[in-house]
């Protein structure tokens, strides 16, 4: 049997690192080696969900001691290792930023740890007071990245804008969980579906879903409208994605990328436990009042809106702002698929895992590609980039290449799975339409190509300069294997995903 504490491993290391971290940085001169100590606390958190995911997570010597609050399983795990990507390669990325633009303090990794703290602890609980908790030391983190800039009036502006709607989101969230106790009596997952079950069952009609059972339980159409809003505004949907542009442009590039990929992913890993377990009977899934419609409608909108928009941008940055909203649209589809496909949780967890590389290393080709004073900001910093520095050039063309699902990049397959899902789900017109966006989406990402590539720079016009340094060169070549060996091997990637998926929902 797996003792309890190897279980919790990922959780221990990870704290513990966090606060061994802070440590060196009080008493240590110089800051060169908090990059590394990160990246490795990442990393070595990741190799211990591993460890306990090949052990089988079925042979946990009083696993039942930390139920519900604390659920070890293969979905917990998943995100523990995809979350711990994302935070290592945003550490990565931090080490030769941060320095470059003298923003080097040693508190920026402690908060990158933290939060990535608070996004596993969401992924594994099983209680709503633990996913709160979690939501909330993820959410702080964040708050306090975006505004890590401390001269910048755009930073300061743009981190006010996520910390108010933040907290009015997740103040929608409390007050719907405070009504799902007071409805069922439970606070945890399991408990809340089982009564909201026999809520249901005792409806004069089965087939009218929520507001059917509205008739002995009104609390729980209120509830489930207030967790909604506060789910979509985590992962930065429409309309709750007003604050997502401005945080991602106005904070330094480091935690730009560890928002749109970490903060995101513990965004969908909420949404799937709660979807998945609290509002999945019959009624509240159902198609004709339930939750899919409403989620589907939202990511329709969250696709087309986001591509629109994004194509506008004239700073890339601020476009791929754009572009995060619109694969949380992708995503989205995925989550509503899950209703009637048994490969579409399968497939969001994928989706999820390829856009973490792609985004990564997108935002860090983007730091490569402009030192302090020569950034890369708007598409005609980049004309001409091709051809005077082909190896940033061309790590910058992959990632935005797997973004827009060209094949045989992880980011087709990415799409292909969670499209495949809708249609096996008999969602075709979602299907059609989230092609459609893909299409769409694929125009902002060549116009980036094409300014590297055919374009020059204009007389006089100020030119990027990449930076030199080893901490984004190696965040890159990570980014680059997984990007290439999940597009050359997706159906290893795939069926994992799928047996991580076959444990999300709480007994």
């Amino acid at each position: 049997m797996m003792p309890l504490s190897f279980a919790l491993s990922p959780f221990i290391v990870l704290g513990g690192g966090a606060l061994l971290l802070m440590l060196a940085e009080a008493f240590a001169k110089q800051r060169g080696g908090l990059a590394i100590g990160a990246t490795m606390v990442f990393f070595a958190t990741a190799a211990c969900a591993m460890g306990v995911w090949w052990f089988g997570v079925g042979h946990i010597d009083g696993v039942e001691k930390i139920q519900p609050w604390i659920i070890v399983d293969r979905f917990s795990l998943f995100f523990d290792v995809l979350l711990c990507i994302g935070g290592g390669l945003a550490a990565l990325l931090a080490g030769g930023y941060l320095p470059e633009h003298n923003l080097d303090r040693g508190e920026f990794y402690a908060l990158l740890l933290f939060s990535t703290f608070g996004a596993m602890m969401i992924a594994s609980s099983g209680d709503l007071l633990t996913i709160f908790l979690g939501l909330e030391t993820m959410s702080i983190g964040a708050y306090a990245l975006s505004a890590f800039r401390r001269a910048s009036p755009r930073s300061a502006e743009g981190a006010l804008k996520y910390f108010l709607l933040g907290s009015f989101a997740a103040a929608l969230m409390l007050y719907g969980f405070a009504l799902l106790y007071g409805a069922t009596g439970h606070t945890d997952l399991g408990g809340i579906a089982t009564a909201i079950a026999q809520l249901s069952a005792h409806t004069p009609n089965p087939d009218a879903p929520v507001i059917a059972a509205a008739a002995h339980a009104p609390m729980l159409v209120v509830a489930l409208l207030l967790v909604l809003a506060g789910l979509a505004f985590k992962v930065s949907a429409v309309p709750f994605h007003m604050w997502t542009p401005d945080a991602y442009e106005g904070a330094p590039t480091p935690a730009t990328t560890f928002m749109a990929v970490a903060v995101k992913a513990g965004g969908f890993a909420m949404m799937l436990r709660i979807l998945g377990s609290v509002f999945a009977d019959a009624q509240s899934s159902s198609w004709s009042t339930g939750w899919p419609p409403v989620l589907a409608i939202i990511a329709v909108i969250t696709m087309t809106v986001a591509n629109l928009v994004a194509g506008r941008q004239e700073s890339v940055k601020r476009m791929l702002a754009y572009s995060s909203i619109a694969h949380a649209g992708y995503i989205l589809v995925g989550v509503v698929a899950a209703v009637r496909s048994g490969d579409g949780v399968g497939s969001v967890l994928f989706y999820l895992l390829t856009y973490t590389a792609s985004t990564a290393g997108a935002f860090g080709s983007l730091i490569l590609c402009g030192r302090k004073g020569a950034e890369a900001v708007s598409y005609e910093d980049l004309a001409g980039i091709g051809r005077r520095h082909p190896a940033a050039a061309l790590a910058f063309a992959l990632f935005l290449l797997s973004l827009a699902g060209v094949p045989p990049t992880a980011g087709f397959f990415g799409k292909w799975f969670v499209f495949r899902a809708s249609m096996s789900a008999g969602l075709y017109w979602l299907t059609i339409i989230a092609l459609l966006n893909s299409v769409l989406g694929a125009y902002y990402y060549l116009r980036v190509l094409v300014y590297m590539y055919m374009r020059e720079p204009a007389a006089g016009a100020p030119v990027a300069t990449p930076m030199k340094s080893g901490y984004v060169t190696a965040a890159l070549i990570a980014s680059a294997l997984i990007v290439i060996f999940l597009g050359l091997t997706p159906g290893k990637s795939l069926d994992i995903a799928l047996a991580a998926a076959t444990q999300m929902i709480p007994s």
